[in-house]
């Protein structure tokens, strides 16, 4: 097939959820048309496949039981998600942290020890960010002598079937901007959680392609770690996405479905 160069010698798929499997709501969600499908044929032809998200309004155990509830054929262990990810820094470095995230995401934290904070951990809190949530975050790092915040993801905003929603980047700037520090983000588009998901995959960079609706943070942060990277015209992507300054994916595709068409073509 003319044009499709990028699809030649993939062994693994990275795909984010939202916008590219589902359409996030108030009612669980709505799966977007082929996706479940898409799913089942990159399974079947053998493809390697780990769901790569930035997913914090629940915890991963609950997020795979909704995938399932809604025809996706996944398991835990093929969801690379930040609180994971962020229990093992906490641990790693003796972190005890004042969470301000969603109550659904509390329970991936029940193991570690949160007395007497000396972080924050920020994540899409929803209807958690109310102004004096985001206070007491504020008054408790700016009263450290080394604030450390660390966020789960950075994204600007998401796509749930009402419309679009702020994301956590938003109140991760204001808490940066108002403390004056810099936060860590865990979860895409940081370069070390690309590369946990490609070990879980257990292929190099070169052979595998994410599947996002994220210009920035799925393509963009896919290609800084060697991937290649599709945006789907689904989910929050806008048509002046293909206008971005500094990321150009592979290639735009209608949906996850018409990747895995051209993908499995060139097997």
């Amino acid at each position: 097939m003319a044009g499709c160069g990028w699809a030649r010698a993939v062994r693994g798929l990275l795909l984010d959820v939202s916008g590219v499997l589902y359409d996030s709501g108030a009612d669980g969600g709505v799966p977007i048309a082929g996706s479940a499908e898409a799913v089942r044929r990159i399974k079947a032809s053998g493809l390697k496949l780990q769901l790569c998200t930035n997913e914090t309004q629940a915890t991963r155990e609950n997020f795979v039981r909704k995938l399932r509830a809604m025809g996706f054929d996944v398991s835990e262990a093929e969801v690379t998600a930040p609180a994971p990810a962020a229990c093992r820094l906490l641990r790693e470095r003796g972190l005890r942290p004042h969470l301000l995230v969603h109550h659904d995401l509390v329970p991936e934290f029940a193991e570690i020890d949160k007395t007497n904070p000396n972080c924050v951990v920020l994540g899409d809190a929803a209807e958690n960010f109310t102004y004096a949530n985001l206070n007491e975050a504020f008054r408790l790092l700016i009263g450290m002598e080394k604030p450390v915040l660390i966020s789960l993801g950075k994204g600007r905003y998401y796509k749930e079937t009402d419309g679009l929603k702020l994301d956590v980047g938003a109140y991760m700037k204001a808490l940066e901007y108002a403390c004056d520090i810099q936060a860590e983000v865990v979860g895409k588009p940081a370069k070390s959680f690309f590369e946990s998901a490609l070990a879980e995959l257990g292929i190099p960079p070169e052979q595998a392609i994410m599947i996002g609706d994220d210009i920035v943070n799925d393509v963009g942060g896919a290609q800084q770690c060697g991937m290649r990277a599709l945006q789907v015209r689904t989910g929050k992507y806008r048509p002046s996405d293909e206008n971005h300054p500094e990321v150009k994916p592979d290639a735009y595709v209608k949906n996850l479905a018409e990747a895995v068409d051209i993908i499995l073509q060139q097997l």
